[in-house]
């Protein structure tokens, strides 16, 4: 009884306008969600293959062979047979992300949920610690160099985040991988962590996996440098508005004009550049992940398409899917709390 009598009184003070906000977007996310998930049904099956096939060919590497009636059982268990129509699939396919049953990979022979869950939680940490250090330091130098505009700290801190933001993802992650793992050793060459230390909350097994998360890490984050022109180029446009100018005018100190005035209408547009780019930084983290060698999405991924594994690859797309609408839905809601003009054009 006490969580309904703590709850109710919250929601009896949400606005109206923000739950009509709330349903308004919801709907808008639930239409894309349903292209998203056609689309993903149909993607896979453009490539070139089929799981099946894929799986028999490996078996013959092997020196293995089953026969018809056992190709048809695995037709039927994973969805795929070319006797059922295309509509058919479909179907099968909407009832099994309604029921949660996603199906078992063709390439690790284990429920798609089970291999997605043991790389995502890796993914999962890197993206994390991305998102969190990253928009931090370029949020915080867009701010400062719009400040220090023209000056010499200006010109270096841009060019730089312009020129290192520019160099590809795949150069960029190879030449760290071969400078600072492989040729002087300062980070390890692969894995989340030491296979010697036993997995646990031990300060020895968390120190192994925050070292051999740094080097990723870094390479991310210097891929996003860019996002320092475009804090700084938020930042300089309201430093022209009116009520900066009387803010100086009333004698306002400049670090309060800066901070609270000045970045805080700054940052609004940047929020939406967050949500826009969490699917680009996945796809982004795969990459990374395959060079590291470093145990996420990626490289289930990348064995995942070698293998044609329609139900592990459906699995993954449904995941990012929902991720990235979240994402733009969460953005969505910080807006509408801290931006008045969204709420004065619903009332």
């Amino acid at each position: 009884m006490g969580i309904p009598n703590a709850v109710f009184p919250i929601l009896k003070r949400i606005p109206g306008v923000f739950m009509k906000f709330i349903l308004s977007r919801l709907g808008f996310y639930l239409l894309a969600f349903l292209a998203a998930v056609t689309i993903n049904f149909f993607l896979p099956r453009l490539m070139p293959g089929d799981p099946i096939q894929s799986f028999l060919a490996r078996l013959a590497q092997n020196g293995g062979q089953i026969s018809p009636e056992t190709i048809a059982s695995l037709e039927v268990l994973y969805g795929y047979s070319s006797n059922t129509p295309l509509m058919e699939q479909f179907i099968t396919y909407v009832g099994s992300i309604l029921t949660g049953e996603w199906g078992t990979s063709t390439r690790f022979f284990q429920p798609v949920f089970e291999v997605l869950g043991r790389g995502m939680m890796w993914t999962l940490l890197l993206v994390g610690t991305y998102l969190l250090v990253s928009y931090t330091i370029t949020t915080l130098l867009g701010i400062y160099v719009a400040w220090k505009r023209g000056t010499w700290t200006d010109s270096v801190i841009t060019v730089g985040s312009v020129v290192v933001s520019s160099i590809p993802a795949v150069v960029m992650a190879l030449g760290m991988y071969f400078l600072f793992a492989s040729n002087l050793g300062w980070f390890p060459t692969g894995y989340a962590y030491n296979p010697s230390i036993d997995a646990g909350w031990s300060f020895e097994f968390i120190g192994s996996v925050a070292y051999h998360l740094v080097l990723p890490l870094l390479c991310m984050v210097a891929l996003g440098m860019g996002n320092v022109m475009g804090m700084r180029s938020n930042m300089i446009n309201q430093l022209g508005e009116d009520f900066i100018v009387m803010g100086w005018a009333k004698g306002v100190k400049d670090k309060k004009v800066m901070m609270q005035y000045g970045a805080r209408n700054a940052v609004l547009p940047m929020i939406t550049t967050f949500a826009m780019s969490v699917g680009a930084i996945f796809g982004g983290s795969l990459i990374i992940e395959i060079i590291f060698n470093y145990p996420g999405l990626g490289q289930v991924m990348f064995q995942a398409m070698l293998a044609r594994d329609y139900p592990l690859i459906q699995g993954y797309l449904l995941i990012m899917t929902v991720m990235v609408l979240g994402a733009n839905f969460v953005a969505d809601c910080l807006l509408f709390v801290l931006d008045p003009r969204l709420r004065t054009q619903l009332d």
